[in-house]
């Protein structure tokens, strides 16, 4: 294993690999080329051993030829004499291609050549004494040995030559048996090296696994904590959210309290003094008449203290929202909103069940709605919508709806300062709802809220309540 692991970690051991694998290449590819050479040689010594044989058949068949015509007298048995000829030239022509760079075989091909041309002219003349009726002539010449003679003189050359192409297939056969030998060999050590190479790598690839899973299970752990820490925070911020906005309920609730008890009872005293004051002064003989013209500016003015303080008490704490219910609310909200902005305001409120905290959320998410279009969005019509759909759970959701036909905006060029928007969404959430907000350049906004419904509270009989 020391051994291993100094060979894996030297710095040798990938240039030396390349130097083998470089080398068994050189190896590979010059075997292939000296076989493929081999093979081609073995292929030329094969067709020259064919045209020696067929040399020799054609001389057969040119003889064959002459005596079955001296014997018929018949023409056509010449056929296989002509196309002797014929094949006999190109014979020569090959076999003088394939031994132009090899002196002795040159020699014997050439005496082997004179061998034929006279054993040819010897048909020849047989043949031609026969044509002039000299068939004695003809006969005895047939019948001489020197045909014979000549045969065995060609067919002494041919297996000579045949014999120099046998020992020639023999060296070729021996030289393609040793290069596969040796390309055998590369092989064999290319891939005793490429298996020690693969062992390395896999062993390299093992440890790199290991140390990803660890890497990863540390990573993961991590990520875990992270998450943990991330939902701890955001269930803390969610909670100082939903304290932040019922302390400011709170406060709010308690200044309108405040208002209403406090400032709304000095007012109402006030405006009675003055009224008292007043019905006196128009009791006596001569009016006062500046005195009555104060006395009527300040019950004008008491009346506008006293409406100031009832919007600013709506504003705070809409005292319809708890005593008249969400949709009369929104509708008071909608008709005032349409009076103030001269817009055309569509209401479509249906009745929902939902906790207080999560009417007035609507109510403000509404109010907010409205604000942000009488202010930015140039608009001409404007669609309030409250609706409740079931899901597929058998949970009841309110639908909430704020639409208008303005000029919109991008959402993806909104900044952080949009802390309107930013309100909706967590005041939305900390209910445990969604916001969405849909709009695009020119086809105006759609903020739309759905938030849990509670179960219906059981209404008393009347007469409980005249009991109570």
């Amino acid at each position: 294993m020391n051994v291993l692991t100094a060979v894996q970690r030297s710095r040798f051991v990938f240039p030396l690999a390349c130097v083998a694998a470089v080398g068994m290449m050189f190896i590979s590819e010059g075997s292939y080329w000296r076989s493929v050479k081999s093979l081609d040689e073995l292929g030329t010594m094969a067709t020259t051993r064919l045209n020696i044989q067929r040399l020799q058949r054609s001389l057969v068949d040119a003889e064959t030829g002459q005596r079955g015509y001296l014997l018929t007298g018949r023409p056509e048995y010449l056929q296989p004499y002509h196309e002797a000829l014929s094949a006999i030239d190109s014979t020569f022509e090959s076999l003088q291609s394939r031994y132009s760079a090899q002196d002795r075989q040159l020699e014997l091909l050439r005496t082997l050549r004179l061998l034929t041309e006279s054993k040819l002219s010897e048909l020849a003349v047989t043949m031609k004494l026969f044509d002039q009726g000299r068939t004695q002539a003809s006969q005895d010449l047939l019948l001489s040995d020197i045909g014979k003679e000549k045969m065995e003189a060609i067919r002494a050359a041919s297996a000579e030559l045949l014999v120099f192409e046998s020992q020639a297939v023999t060296l070729g056969r021996g030289d393609v048996y040793h290069t596969l030998q040796l390309s055998r060999i590369g092989v064999s050590a290319l891939s005793a090296i490429s298996l020690l190479a693969l062992f390395l790598y896999l062993r390299q690839s093992t440890a790199l696994v290991a140390q990803q899973q660890k890497l990863k299970s540390v990573v993961q752990a991590e990520r875990d904590r992270l998450e943990i820490e991330v939902a701890n925070r955001t269930e803390e911020l969610t909670e100082l959210t939903r304290h932040l906005l019922t302390a400011r309920e709170d406060e709010r609730s308690r200044l309108a309290r405040d208002l209403h008890d406090e400032l709304g009872a000095l007012l109402t005293s006030a405006k009675l003094d003055s009224a008292r004051i007043k019905s006196r002064l128009t009791q006596t003989p001569v009016p006062a008449a500046e005195a009555l013209e104060r006395l009527a500016h300040l019950v004008q003015t008491l009346n506008s203290g006293i409406a100031l303080k009832r919007r600013i008490i709506e504003d705070l704490r809409p005292s319809a929202l708890s005593s008249l219910g969400l949709e009369v609310t929104l509708e008071t909200l909608a008709s005032e909103f349409a009076e103030a902005s001269n817009l055309a305001v569509h209401c479509a409120l249906e009745s929902v069940s939902l906790s207080p905290s999560a009417d007035l959320v609507v109510y403000r998410l509404v109010q907010e709605a409205i604000t942000n279009i009488s202010k930015h969005a140039r608009a001409t019509e404007v669609w309030i919508s409250v609706a409740q759909r079931h899901a597929e759970d058998g949970s009841s959701w309110a639908v909430v709806s704020v639409r208008d036909d303005g000029v919109g905006f991008d959402k993806q060029a909104l900044t952080h300062a949009t802390h309107g928007l930013t309100g909706m969404r967590f005041r939305v959430e900390a209910e445990g709802g969604s916001l969405n907000i849909r709009s695009t350049p020119g086809n105006g906004v759609l903020i739309e809220m759905s938030l849990p419904c509670t179960a219906p509270a059981i209404e008393l009989p009347a007469d409980a309540d005249a009991d109570a």
